[in-house]
């Protein structure tokens, strides 16, 4: 396109896509950061069992961030197409590939190490890029835009 065809017809490409939430966070924004997160995937559209399954990996992603990420870290969420997506980024010391490989069920009586297999297990995605200069976790799960109709008793 040249600015001598002004009639032709134009692409426009979105630079983000629709962001709903970026936050730096700590521990004393945990509470409401989820509260947040709730508060938009409903307005996207998650309900029911979904929403609560997604509410619960996002806390996980961002306790693990406080916890073991250098105490903050980053959460973007955004949809995209028929999805809800959301990224926890911190600056922690990164996670061994030996435990990001581990999709094993923690043992019941183990006190830590729930919070990737939990958010893997009540997302439909979860991609990791872990190094020396922190980690990132990004889960997705499908919004369903079929509302069911109520069936007779």
């Amino acid at each position: 396109m040249t600015n001598t065809d002004p009639d032709a017809p134009r692409t426009v490409v979105p630079i983000e896509p629709s962001l709903l939430i970026t936050e730096a966070f700590d521990q004393a924004q945990v509470t409401e950061l989820r509260h947040s997160v709730t508060s938009c995937a409903h307005a996207a559209g998650l309900r029911g069992q979904r929403l609560d399954d997604f509410v619960l990996a996002v806390n996980e992603l961002i306790t693990n961030a406080v916890r073991h990420g250098g105490g903050r870290g980053s959460l973007r969420l955004w949809r995209r197409d028929e999805r809800l997506v959301c990224e926890v980024a911190d600056h922690g010391h990164g996670i061994s590939a030996q435990r990001l490989g581990d999709r094993s069920r923690p043992e019941p009586d183990t006190a830590g190490g729930w919070g990737l297999w939990l958010a893997r297990q009540l997302s439909d995605s979860m991609e990791v890029a872990s190094g020396e200069a922190g980690t990132v976790v990004r889960i997705a799960t499908a919004i369903s835009t079929v509302t069911p109709i109520p069936q007779p008793d």
